[in-house]
């Protein structure tokens, strides 16, 4: 009987230990985030109070969005400077129809005038993610230069625009997108709609498995990884609802980063992705359409580039000269920091979710200490310099 239940036991640690070893840099950056937030709630208990809590994810969102999209630019081997501008220029032309053009054309409709922007700003975004990667992937030109190219002209585009003035765009309405909460009961609703489908998506993929002859992990590692996600998910419901309630922009980020997942994932197109930045030669032989590809993942990362200006707009309420600055190096930084590899073939969208995070509540926590910007910088540098050494330590082992 004993040794039966020590055979059990050495059982359970072994799987537990597989585990660990093939998600270990997963792991370290939610230890990392983790550590980071004891740190300066040790330093500063209020910043863990709900209402800085919520303002955590909120202000993540415009950073996150780009993330999302940056993690397969990365994959395939590319790289995108012009990010931060273009979502500041989709935030000013955005700011533009909300305080000028819609006060003449639609008056009194909030609603529609709303809804048109969105509209406009997306679009926007996606045909100059559209422009860049046909240049890039049909005309050959390098990543860097083009989107370096396109960083400069999207700057001198924002100043155009903006005439060197600030635009309004603090509608009430439109200012919902950034600034608005759901109401609290809605947020419980969500939580137990996600936690039904964390475990119906659990089963599935298990009889999935199962079907195909696939090795299946334990049933208590997966019911562990499940409860686990499952507590997260109602504990941030909890913790912001002490506040307002969970923000509209990061339920919009929530459904952005699990289409992304999805698509990363599941779909032809993100496995051709990592397949193009695993080996390029190898996936050219394969018939994979290299050029379509990259000019797809060029165009996604503009839409999600549209997505997080009419955020910026919105958040913000202005829409400035100095719109989206610095934004991309937070953005590639986010993922790299999530374990996207600069050699390209590897990443995640979680990852790169949990390293917009990571980027946030680094800068938030210096912040509150009252730390100078110039030494702020150098910390964000440093975290980078570190997680890029990591990355390809794990490399090399592998």
């Amino acid at each position: 009987m004993n040794t039966d239940s020590n055979g059990s036991v050495k059982g359970v640690v072994a799987n537990l230990a597989k585990q660990l070893r093939a998600n270990m840099q997963t792991y370290a950056i939610i230890l990392a985030l983790l550590g980071i937030w004891a740190f300066f709630t040790i330093l500063r208990p209020a910043y863990m109070a709900p209402r800085n809590f919520s303002n955590l994810f909120r202000q993540m969102s415009i950073t996150s969005f780009m993330a999302a999209g940056m993690v397969l630019v990365i994959v395939t081997g590319n790289i995108d400077l012009s990010v931060g501008k273009l979502a500041g220029f989709v935030s000013v032309v955005v700011a533009k129809f909300q305080d000028d053009i819609w006060t003449k054309i639609l008056p009194d409709q909030p609603l529609l005038t709303t809804a048109i922007s969105v509209v406009i700003g997306l679009a926007t975004g996606t045909l100059i993610g559209m422009l860049q990667g046909y240049i890039i992937s049909y005309g050959r030109i390098p990543s860097f230069i083009v989107t370096l190219a396109g960083m400069w002209m999207l700057d001198g585009a924002i100043l155009l625009v903006t005439e060197g003035k600030t635009i309004a765009a603090d509608q009430p309405t439109f200012a919902v997108i950034g600034q608005g909460y759901l109401p609290k009961y809605v947020g419980w609703i969500i939580a137990g709609l996600v936690v039904a489908l964390l475990f119906i998506s659990m089963f599935n993929g298990r009889r999935k498995k199962r079907r195909y002859g696939f090795e299946l992990a334990p049933l208590y590692l997966d019911m562990l990884k499940t409860v686990l996600f499952s507590g997260v998910v109602v504990g941030y419901i909890a913790m912001v609802n002490q506040y307002s309630g969970v923000p509209v922009v990061v339920l919009l980020l929530a459904i952005a980063a699990i289409a992304m997942t999805y698509i990363s994932n599941n779909t032809r197109f993100g496995r051709y992705a990592y397949a193009i930045g695993g080996n390029l030669e190898a996936a050219r032989l394969s018939g994979v359409n290299i050029r379509k590809n990259v000019f797809g993942v060029f165009t996604l990362m503009g839409f999600l580039c549209g997505m997080a200006g009419v955020v910026m707009a919105s958040y913000v309420g202005y829409g400035t000269i100095a719109a989206g600055q610095g934004y991309e190096l937070d953005a590639i930084a986010s993922c790299i920091l999530g374990g996207t590899s600069t050699l390209g073939g590897v990443g995640t969208i979680f990852g790169a979710m949990v390293g917009s995070l990571i980027m946030t509540s680094l800068g938030t926590g210096l912040q509150i200490l009252n730390v100078q910007a110039a030494w702020q910088k150098l910390a964000k540098g440093i975290v980078l310099v570190l997680a890029v050494y990591v990355d390809v330590s794990f490399k090399k082992r592998r």
